[in-house]
């Protein structure tokens, strides 16, 4: 499955680096790609292992706001 999250202001790329970091070592993501000029986190990932909404948990407790999904 795959989800694109939006979040506010991300600004540089150590602040991208840093969700990447999170993603790489979470277990259920298979591929995340984050595109900090346009505040884009693309994951893609096992559902039966974790939920767009653990996702997005994991995203906001490194600091970041999401603010939409599709």
């Amino acid at each position: 499955m795959k989800v694109t999250l939006q979040l506010e202001q991300l600004s540089c790329p150590s602040c991208a680096s840093k969700i990447g970091s999170i993603l790489k070592q979470t277990k259920g993501v298979l591929v995340s790609e984050v595109l900090f000029t346009s505040s884009k986190v693309k994951i893609e990932f096992d559902p039966e292992v974790i939920t767009v909404e653990e996702l997005e948990r994991l995203v906001e407790k490194a600091g970041y706001k999401v603010i939409g999904r599709r």
